[in-house]
């Protein structure tokens, strides 16, 4: 592996980590909150400055993996009036998901330059089989408009793609928009892959090129960013239930060699990545997990609930077996990354 793709999943991470935290910071400033610091990085300390203005620390900290913001009464007692354990419950629950919708508003932001940069954009309609194409033989044909796979509807041709690799393991009923009717082609089955294991479907035909207009573009933009959501959402369902094994996860290390090849592969492939890199952390935060801002939304819910707090001290010894549990599982998923190099 590179040096130079370790530096850049370094810089791109960092990139991320700080418009995460960023979203953070600027809800905090929004309500008011005051601010200790705002740090890119975890360890220590490399650069510093305290604003004369605000009093807040602006750090550089030494490993460059994720950041934080610490604000006055986050984990704390506060007396400060502005404190964040002062503030209504809604207005925390604001500030604690605003990092993750940061990561989510940067890949879909990502998604419309790939889009832009694209030559042509793919649709949905049939415009020719392979010449190893099984699906014909169900009844597909040259022209129809494919409007949904096994229930789920599609737009683009990238929904299209990953509707049939998740769901085209098995034969699938495709509805289609033919001479004006919609018409439901009934176990249609697709040639499959197995990748690391896994066993995906592959579309055996090619689809018609739409015009690539404003209209299109915000179209395709936006359906490939929610395409990209329910990706990541469904992979890690299929991680619970064991579709994916263990050897599907990766940490920095993996990510690095998957930056590497995305590199090589162009500018638009290695966007991609980005992308699916930073909706997966604005996904993964979410998730309802101590020391993620998912757990901390969950107890604010709770307290919404309950119309009070749970007590502060509860809540901290929660999300320190969460840091705890969540660094011993990234030792074990950079330990088997690093012997993936070697086989």
């Amino acid at each position: 592996m590179s040096i130079l793709y370790i530096i850049l999943t370094l810089v791109m991470i960092s990139v991320l980590a700080l418009l995460h935290e960023l979203g953070h910071y600027m809800t905090a400033r929004a309500f008011n909150v005051p601010i200790n610091e705002f740090a890119v990085g975890m360890g220590p300390k490399v650069v510093s400055h305290r604003s004369t203005k605000t009093g807040i620390v602006y750090s550089l900290r030494l490993f460059p993996i994720g950041g934080f913001v610490s604000m006055v009464g986050e984990d704390e007692d506060s007396d400060d009036e502005d404190a964040l354990n002062k503030k209504p419950v809604w207005q925390r629950m604001i500030i604690t998901a605003a990092g993750s919708v940061m990561n989510l508003i940067t890949g879909i932001v990502l998604m419309a330059v790939i889009v832009t940069m694209s030559p042509s954009l793919a649709g949905t309609t049939v415009r020719r089989f392979t010449d190893d194409a099984s699906s014909i033989n169900a009844g597909l044909r040259v022209g129809d408009e494919i409007v949904r796979v096994d229930g789920d509807r599609v737009h683009v041709a990238a929904e299209l793609s990953y509707e049939i690799m998740h769901s085209g393991v098995k034969p699938v009923n495709i509805v289609v928009r033919r001479d004006g009717d919609l018409v439901t082609v009934e176990n249609v089955v697709f040639p499959t892959i197995t990748s690391e294991g896994i066993l995906f479907g592959m579309p055996d035909f090619v689809v018609e090129a739409e015009a690539k207009t404003f209209a299109n573009v915000v179209k395709h933009s936006f359906f490939r960013s929610i395409s990209t959501v329910k990706m990541i959402w469904e992979s890690l369902l299929d991680l619970i239930t064991g579709r994916y094994g263990f050897e599907a996860v990766s940490g920095p290390v993996g990510v690095a060699s998957a930056v590497g090849d995305a590199a090589r592969s162009g500018l638009s492939d290695f966007m991609y990545l980005v992308v699916v890199i930073a909706m997966n952390l604005g996904i993964f935060n979410l998730l309802p997990l101590p020391a993620l801002d998912g757990g901390r939304l969950l107890f604010q819910i709770v307290e919404l609930i309950r119309r009070k707090p749970i007590k502060p001290e509860v809540e901290g010894y929660v999300h320190f077996v969460g840091i705890v549990l969540l660094l011993m599982l990234m030792v074990v998923i950079t330990f088997k990354d690093i012997m993936k190099l070697f086989v």
